[in-house]
């Protein structure tokens, strides 16, 4: 039963006891004023803040929430009593040093922690030792805490680090320890430092770890290599029953420039959890909510919780039955599944809940852990074995273990860890589930169901496994033989998600027993025997820096794509981009590589490779991250490096050399749209077994990159003239650039990891896989052991644990370098005093180191903070400039004479210059060859006031408001106006100009008007500019911004102030086209006299008859041919309708009349509406019938010789056109008019009821099949004969209809049967003879019929339309006010 720990104590609180909180508030009152007289009698009342501390302001209450259930017992287990809540302190305050802590015996094993590392070229991490700097003599590292105690040494059996660097977790194992104060004779022992390590074969990217004994002894000048916390009490005498574990709290200073890893760190206990009454063996931490669980070898189970800085038991749980073996959160931290030795399994909630549990019968459970997304959960048994089960505790299938295969023997599970994905994943579909036995065997899986898992045989017995926060490293720890040694070695072995080997770690002691990555992966806890060992983490970021931007990427779990930030440290300002499968960064000046593999779903253009299917592209970037130029490559970039002309790539058998260019004067834009072809001699591939010539190649021969070698390369460096490649053997391989030609071969002790070379390339830096920095003389000549002169030494300096370095970019005697968590600074291979900092070294120039916090920054690397980069100035420059400013400049001549550089030079220039030594300020300025410089003395030595020189100095270092006032005072303001012209400084000379006495410039006023007025422009601030540009008179920038704010009525006034054919008319007018004025942009034009630009405008904007009248008032005859141009341009966007309306209105009716009536057939096709058909025809009709007048008249009017130049030119478009055509087309028009009329009619009249008429008007249909589809007329036809009674009639329309070749089969049955319904009741005869029919036997078929009634007309006097020509009966017209077919209005009578 799960119950409340702060409740009153166990051993008070009968069986049927209820929660009585108030109770439990008073105990917890009384107890800790007990514990803190006692303490306070011990330490002298003020060795202990947090207890001073709860003595000012009282213990806090303890949390008050409800009971909760989810550790309730399965059936058959015992109930639990209850216990009371425990009495806890907060021991901060006494160092190491204090007498009350005993320090730890001397380490098992003795000497230094030796630190081996694998041959692999893929480590990406490495590892960097804690190290104590001199001012930590002062101080341990490390706050000694308590520890749990024991009648042996107290051995750390598990670790849980919070993702937040809350705190260490460490439980204790055995009986609980006496008080301190009982030993008041036991003094502070002083423990042995580790000795020397050895180095090992391999590339060590993960490498570089220390480990130092935390204790009371000053640490020694040479920092110890661990960092380790222990009991204080361990080895004494322990008695009493009872069980701990300690909350460590590592706390760093605030110094700006000692953050991260080489900040100083105290190891403080937060508090001591006392509850648990055997050994602790399971932890379990909840990032999410921040709880703590814990378990021991008697199965008590307690859930903490922090509360106001104090923990406190929330839950608790005992199953007498058996012991726990694993408990494990989700990812979200909303359940915990809790699995027990004999297969009891109980799942619940954060809050308390218990959602199922289950008896697995005859299974030996050991291990848990849940999937990403919550609904795997995988059980680990005793045997071995693994089963997957669903999160309702449902068996699915018995996971394979491929890793197993071929192995006998009894085995068991040493750890399964997966990774939640909370941070990200390295790569789309990473591995990121591990499984590892303690047989070395071990498996990295996708999901649970991986058929083709990554398998690793890391040699060693393992005992615990963990990824780090993102994923991307796994540490696998346990012990390993040693043939040399008799004894087996703890070891860490760190791989990627894909198998690849990082590096080794080797670890004193006797036996490791867990791991647990701090939470932002920089640091790893190491339990070993009864101590902690802290191991520092140096990653290999993507990163690099160029022209004063840092670039760096990382992962978010939202993206597959690496962010690639490119920050801007001197603007602030970053830009991010993203990029698929991201291998590597490289800078070098102003751009930046990319190494990344090609997007298959992105084709490669047929210019930009010659090889079909490149797997990897080097993508060339400026310094805000714009894609300048991709080139793709068949070979695997392991290993990039650039120059200021080249880029270099190798894999491990070849290297492609690429001779980029970049115009710097172009655009971003005009960058990419450059055609780059690979003929160009420019791209080069070598074979690293080859021996290139230095002649220029052509196309490069990817085909040498598949060729294998014995040995690969392991490391590449370049500079402007010199190319390096380091091999596995310690070859290395000097090419020359930009003709690649082998120039020689040297041969070292070591393996490169990374290779660099100085400004001169006369000297080339090694750091090999073990952290050892070498240094070789390219240029030496030396003698070999056999007595002959060899090309090449290697110097005798060396340097152990470093991780990073680099070259001056002005000095090839000065470089810096970082050894664990210090720079140092070297000139001539002599070292500086060394600078505390974990800093990654951007650049090297001027005496000045930049550095970047790139620990910090990826913290939330969306964010970077310009405090994250730091600026050292090494020891020459720190010195001259106090010989300066306290001695004097001939002392520090001398001493810069002795230490030469540009920057010292230019450093006393400075001084001399400041106390007007001019002849000394020159020379040093001949020294450090500045040229301006020198003309600036020059120009000094010519003055004659020393106040006008000492003013020019000012002025010079750039103390321009003091400068101005000595100006002034002097009475020159023309010279402090002057000072501001070369600042470009208008506000200040527009005030000088305005309050000096007498008159002004006014061409310098009016220049200050405008550039003001331009600076507000710049930033968009038109109003202001505006006031600015009015007194400047400055019209043209004026305009633009009447135009920005949309204050088209000042552009008016503007335009209208301007005399005629001014300059800016022409740009006002366009400024009205873009906003649609067109009649201000007519007069704009016109004043300009650009007649033409405003007939355009008034085209583009639709103006026709404005148009017309203006190309007839300047008589411009090629009006016609831009209304057609125009036209066309309309039906080629499909928009016909448009377009018959410009031909409407521009008179060319005839091809109007043809797009109608085109659209007339197409909505007749679409099965449209029937009257919006026939007026489609009619309008058709009307165009045709415009077109015809329109050829009469001009035909006429050519006939009468008075005709205007228009007409004329009107007539010479249309006269090609025929008439009979026109004609012709005129009755189609009509003729489809009069189908839909009589169409639509007959319907109108059936559903009236007039249904005689409606038969005589659909008889009409009979004549319009080829407008109309006959299945429609006939069915019509049927329809009204059918209501008239006319059966004869219909039964014809059936038989048509039946005829028809266009109906189907089925359509065709359907008429018969629907016949067959009719005939059979009806008799297929007309009734009556209607009027109709005998006027067809009498051959008076052709008489006209009326539109209004579909009758035909037999009177002598009836209406005709004089547009359309259809006749009307003569008592119908009387009652219409328009022609039924036309819809013109109804004019006079005409009778025929």
């Amino acid at each position: 039963m799960l119950k409340r720990r702060n409740q009153k104590p166990r051993w008070a609180r009968p069986n049927n006891y209820s929660d009585d909180v108030h109770s439990t508030w008073l105990m917890q009152e009384m107890l800790y004023y007990l514990h803190f007289c006692l303490m306070s009698s011990i330490l002298g009342h003020g060795n202990s803040r947090a207890f001073k501390k709860e003595k000012e302001g009282g213990c806090p209450p303890p949390p008050q929430v409800e009971k909760r259930t989810w550790g309730s017992r399965l059936p058959g287990e015992a109930a639990d009593g209850g216990r009371g809540a425990p009495v806890v302190a907060r021991l901060t305050g006494p160092r190491l040093e204090h007498p009350l802590l005993k320090a730890p015996p001397e380490a098992p094993g003795g000497s230094r922690a030796a630190l081996r590392f694998p041959n692999r070229t893929e480590a990406r991490l490495r590892l960097a030792p804690r190290v104590l700097q001199p001012e930590d003599r002062r101080r341990p590292p490390w706050k000694h805490v308590r520890a749990a105690s024991g009648r042996l040494p107290n051995a750390v059996k598990a670790l849980a680090l919070s993702k937040a660097g809350r705190g260490l977790h460490t439980p204790g194992a055995g009986t609980r320890a006496r008080s301190p104060a009982l030993h008041p004779g036991r003094q502070p022992g002083r423990d042995h430092r580790a000795g020397a390590e050895a180095p090992s074969p391999g590339r060590a990217p993960l490498a570089r770890a220390a480990v130092a004994r935390a204790t009371g002894a000053a640490p020694a000048a040479d920092p110890p290599r661990e960092t380790r916390y222990r009991s204080p009490l361990a080895g004494s005498d322990r008695r009493g029953h009872g069980g701990s574990h300690d909350v460590l709290l590592p706390e760093q200073e605030n110094d700006a420039k000692l953050r991260g890893l080489a900040a100083p760190s105290n190891l403080s206990m937060n508090q001591t959890l006392e509850g648990h009454s055997g050994s602790v063996q399971v932890v379990a931490w909840n990032e999410q909510y921040q709880k703590l669980t814990t378990s021991d070898q008697n199965g008590l189970i307690i859930v903490w919780m922090l509360y106001k800085g104090s923990w406190y038991e929330e839950m608790i749980n005992s199953r007498n039955k058996s012991v726990v073996r694993s408990m494990s959160w989700n990812a979200d931290g909303q359940k915990i599944c809790i699995v027990y030795e004999d297969g009891a399994v109980i799942v619940g909630s954060v809050d308390g809940n218990r959602i199922w549990g289950k008896e697995l019968k005859g299974i030996q459970l050991c291990h848990v852990a849940w999937s990403t997304d919550s609904k795997i959960l995988l059980f680990g048994m005793a045997n071995g074995e693994i089963h997957v089960y669903d999160n309702q505790g449902n068996f699915i299938i018995k996971m394979r273990l491929s890793c197993l295969v071929n192995v006998t023997g009894a085995i068991s599970i040493a750890g399964i860890h997966w990774y939640h994905g909370t941070e990200g994943y390295v790569e789309p579909d990473c591995p990121c589930l591990a499984i590892c036995f303690d047989n070395g065997r071990c498996q990295i899986m996708r999901h649970e169901n991986d058929r083709n898992p990554v398998l690793i045989d890391t040699g060693m017995h393992v005992v615990s496994i963990q990824w780090n926060h993102t994923g991307s490293v796994l540490a696998v720890a346990g012990s390993q033989k040693v043939v040399t040694q008799d004894k087996d070695v703890n070891t860490v072995q760190f791989y990627t998600p894909f198998g690849e080997h990082l590096g080794t770690l080797k670890v004193p002691g006797k036996r490791m027993s867990a791991l647990s990555w701090e939470g932002g992966g920089l640091k790893i806890a190491l339990a070993v025997d009864s101590f902690i060992y802290f191991a520092n983490i140096r990653p290999d970021y993507k990163w690099g820096y160029c022209s004063n931007t840092v670039v760096y990427a990382y992962t978010t779990p939202d993206r597959p794509e690496y962010c690639v930030v490119f920050w801007d440290t001197k603007n602030n300002e970053k830009y991010v981009k993203y990029v698929k499968s991201l291998i590597s960064v490289t800078t070098c000046g102003d751009f930046c590589i990319l190494a990344t593999k090609a997007d298959e779903s992105h084709p490669q253009e047929e210019d930009e490779t010659e090889t079909l299917g490149a797997m990897f592209v080097l993508v060339l970037c400026n310094s805000i991250g714009t894609p300048l130029d991709p080139k793709y490559i068949d070979i695997v970039p392991l290993f990039v490096t650039m120059t200021k002309t080249h880029v270099i790539a190798a894999s491990k058998e070849a290297f492609y050399i690429w001779q980029y260019r970049v115009a710097k004067k172009l655009m971003a834009l005009e960058i990419n749209q450059i055609t780059r072809p690979r003929r160009e001699g420019r791209e080069r591939v070598y074979h690293v077994d080859d021996t290139p010539s230095a002649s220029v190649d052509g196309v490069p021969d990817y085909s040498k990159a598949i060729q294998g070698t014995r040995d690969p390369i392991c490391a590449i460096t370049a500079s402007d003239k010199t190319l390096i490649v380091g091999r596995e053997s310690g070859t290395i391989q000097r090419y020359s650039l930009p003709n690649v030609g082998l120039i020689q071969k040297y041969f070292l002790n070591c393996r490169a990891y990374r290779l660099s070379l100085n400004c001169n390339s006369s000297r080339l830096a090694i750091i090999d896989i073990s952290g050892v920095l070498t240094f070789f003389d390219l240029d030496s000549r030396a003698m070999d052991s056999t007595g002959q002169q060899v090309i090449g030494e290697l110097l005798k300096l060396e340097r152990k644990d470093v991780w990073d370095m680099k070259w001056a970019k002005d000095n090839p005697d000065l470089f810096a370098m970082m050894e664990k968590t210090r720079m140092y600074v070297f000139r001539n291979l002599d070292p500086e005093e060394p600078i505390q900092t974990s800093g990654y070294i951007c650049n090297f120039e001027d005496l000045e180191i930049k550095s970047v916090l790139l620990d910090e920054i990826l913290k939330d690397p969306e964010h970077p903070n310009k405090d994250y980069m730091l600026n050292f100035e090494i020891r020459s420059l720190r010195d001259s400039r106090a010989l300066l400013e306290k001695v004097g400049i001939e002392d520090a001549s001398q001493f810069i004479e002795d230490n030469p550089h540009p920057r010292l030079w230019r450093l006393l220039a400075e001084a001399a210059l400041q106390k007007l030594d001019l002849c000394t300020a020159e020379q040093a300025f001949v020294r450090c060859e500045d040229y301006q410089g020198i003309k600036f003395v020059k120009r000094l030595g010519n003055l004659q006031s020393e106040a006008m020189k000492q003013a020019e100095v000012v002025a010079y270092f750039g103390r321009f408001e003091e400068a101005e006032r000595m100006y002034l005072d002097m009475d020159r303001r023309d010279l402090a106006i002057g000072l501001r012209l070369k600042l470009v400084d208008w506000f200040r000379v527009l005030h000088l100009l305005k309050t000096g006495s007498g008159v002004a410039d006014d061409s310098l006023l009016e220049q200050a008007h405008n550039a003001i007025g331009d600076y507000f422009a710049d930033r968009q601030k038109w109003l202001n500019a505006v006031e600015y540009y009015v007194q400047g008179r400055n019209q043209e920038r004026l305009a633009e911004c009447y135009y920005m704010l949309e204050d088209y009525e000042g552009l008016e006034s503007l335009a209208s102030s301007l005399p005629e054919n001014h300059k800016l008319l022409p740009d006002i007018a366009q400024m009205f086209v873009r906003v649609g004025m067109c009649g201000q942009a007519v007069t704009a034009f016109l004043r300009c006299n650009q007649p033409k630009a405003a007939v355009d405008t008034c085209v583009h904007l639709h103006q026709w008859n404005k148009a017309v009248e203006l190309a007839k008032s300047h008589n411009m005859k090629e009006i016609g041919s831009l209304l057609a141009r125009y036209a066309s341009h309309l039906l080629e966007k499909n928009k016909t309708l448009e377009a018959i309306e410009l031909y409407r209105k521009a008179s060319y009716f005839f091809d109007a009349a043809k797009l109608m009536f085109k659209i007339a057939d197409e909505e007749a096709k679409k099965r449209a509406k029937p009257l919006r058909v026939k007026k489609l025809y009619v309008l058709a009709a009307l165009l045709v019938q415009q077109h015809q007048e329109q050829v009469k008249s001009a035909q006429r009017g050519k006939a009468g010789g008075e005709s205007s130049e228009a007409a004329s030119a009107l007539a010479g478009f249309l006269e090609e056109e025929v008439l009979p055509t026109a004609g012709r087309f005129t009755d189609s028009a009509w003729r489809g008019a009069e189908a839909y009329h009589f169409f639509v009619l007959a319907q109108r009249q059936l559903y009236e009821g007039y249904v005689d008429t409606a038969l005589q008007t659909a008889f009409h249909l009979r004549d319009y099949e080829d407008i109309i589809p006959a299945v429609e007329i006939y069915s019509l036809l049927a329809l009204c004969a059918c209501a008239s009674r006319a059966f004869g009639t219909c039964s014809k329309a059936f038989i048509k209809l039946e005829s028809l070749e266009t109906l189907s089969s089925e359509q065709k049955q359907q008429y018969e049967d629907l016949a067959l319904e009719i005939f059979t009741k009806h008799t297929p005869k007309d009734n009556r003879k209607s009027e109709l029919d005998s006027l067809l036997e009498g051959g008076e078929g052709k008489l006209p019929t009326c539109v209004a009634t579909g009758r035909p007309i037999t009177e002598y006097q009836f209406w005709m339309c004089s547009v359309c020509r259809h006749c009307v009966h003569a008592q119908e017209i009387s009652s219409c006010a328009f022609c039924p077919l036309c819809h013109s209005a109804v004019g006079r009578w005409r009778n025929h």
